[in-house]
């Protein structure tokens, strides 16, 4: 499912205009994306975490050449799903 599909979902099950479904949608990945910058983790029960995650540098290497090149430590977003959601994907009541 893409961005249009899930805006066409969402006004459909709300009873929303499309209009009103891309601004909500839009001000979710808004607010969840400021709250990583800042570091805090967004927490939906039944849903799951986003969070950020640490990445160690490292060494990597040049597929094409095979030449080793440092790769910088960094925060990456995760997201950790939660056992409700969890549960659904696998066809499970919780």
């Amino acid at each position: 499912m893409n961005r249009k599909e899930l805006i066409d979902a969402l006004s459909a099950k709300t009873d929303s205009s499309k209009a009103d479904a891309d601004r909500n949608i839009g001000a979710l990945i808004e607010i969840i994306t400021a709250t990583l910058k800042k570091g805090d983790n967004v927490a939906l029960v039944g849903f799951g975490t986003f969070e950020v995650r640490k990445r160690a540098a490292r060494v990597g290497r040049n597929p094409q050449t095979g030449a080793e090149l440092k790769i910088k430590a960094a925060k990456v977003p995760a997201f950790k799903a939660g056992a409700t959601l969890k549960s659904a994907v696998n066809g499970s009541k919780k």
